[in-house]
């Protein structure tokens, strides 16, 4: 497949950011083992074989009375009468970490937070559920969350800063002073008003982050569209009676967004932060939802488990550093002052 000459040398700059190349990779491997977080660390076996028929738990439903027991609801492989069975009757091959988010270690001999072990690599938390389970389960649902913000974000914000440049005159005038309103209104304070009147969960919070987080990209792209309207190529199209949408989105738009792509690893990690933050305060996702700022709050209220927020502070560290130094490579990358750097 043939790169476009121009990608190739933006590739080229981003490459010679030791950091942010390393960073991408890294947050690559992050997202694809995240991704993967159930067959990883479940409480289901992967392959599961009772008296010669194979069986895949995560793929399909297989029942206690499958197993030799009295009820036609989902088999528990934590039971000692369900795991006699299957030592008896046949094998199963468990994932690395045998415990899913929600799981609760009930055969602990220790109270609740249990301290890093060999059973739990991390700790369990105030409920008996294993940390690095849920750890990578809070990976999962933060990257996704960060991502469909980001996309949504991304749209909308350029979507109105296209009409807002491209159009000019009192459509720009309107939506500049709305812009002006929106943004002056306390987010925070509105953001949790709005997470204490409805029911939380993953999409209600994904629409009170949009309602705000749009704002940023609408800026940026205004002023492109300003300064690109007037080109003689523009000019040309119009005369040539090209629809407006057309030349919005064949001719202005593409280096419009040359200037947005360099925002998005920031907005990811903005979105990132906004949950967690959320979640600490307890305004965000519902309670027992495997989230950053959940085990955070935990360790907050758990100072005698240490691990609990140490590690839930240190991985949201990390990723937040990682999309920061992706970000500062592909802005290098995009900035026309860099030219000739390769």
């Amino acid at each position: 497949m043939m790169i476009h000459p121009l990608l190739k040398y933006r590739w080229n700059i981003f490459k010679k950011n030791k950091r942010a190349y390393l960073s991408l990779w890294l947050l690559i491997a992050i997202v694809l083992v995240s991704f993967w977080a159930p067959l990883i660390a479940n409480d289901k076996p992967l392959i599961l074989s009772y008296k010669n028929n194979i069986y895949f738990p995560h793929f399909s439903l297989v029942t206690d009375q499958m197993l030799g027991g009295q009820l036609p609801t989902e088999a528990d492989y934590t039971d000692s009468y369900t795991l006699n069975q299957i030592n008896q009757n046949g094998w199963m091959v468990m994932p690395l970490i045998p415990y899913h988010a929600n799981t609760v270690d009930y055969f602990s001999v220790s109270p609740f937070p249990d301290a890093p072990s060999e059973k739990h690599l991390l700790g369990t938390d105030d409920q008996g559920r294993d940390v690095l389970a849920r750890l990578l389960y809070a990976l999962r649902l933060s990257l996704l969350f960060g991502f469909l913000l980001t996309f949504f974000a991304s749209v909308i914000g350029v979507s109105v800063g296209a009409i807002q440049g491209y159009f000019g005159g009192k459509t720009d005038l309107i939506i500049g002073r709305f812009l002006e309103i929106w943004t002056s209104l306390p987010q925070l304070f509105i953001l949790i008003i709005i997470s204490s009147l409805i029911t939380p969960g993953f999409f209600s919070l994904l629409f009170i982050l949009l309602l705000f987080s749009w704002s940023s990209l609408t800026g940026v792209v205004r002023a492109e569209f300003l300064k690109t309207r007037g080109l003689d190529y523009v000019k040309s199209a119009k005369a040539l009676g090209v629809s407006d949408f057309r030349i919005i989105i064949r001719h202005i738009l593409p280096n419009a967004l040359v200037a947005t792509i360099t925002y998005i690893p920031f907005m990811l990690s903005g979105a990132i932060v906004a949950l967690s933050a959320l979640d600490f305060l307890g305004l965000g996702l519902p309670p027992g939802t495997p989230s950053l700022g959940e085990m955070i709050r935990q360790g907050k209220e758990n100072l005698q488990a240490p691990w609990l927020g140490l590690t839930a502070f240190s991985v949201l560290t990390v990723l937040l550093s990682l999309l920061i130094f992706i970000g500062e490579g592909i802005r290098d990358a995009f900035d026309p002052h860099k030219r000739g750097a390769v």
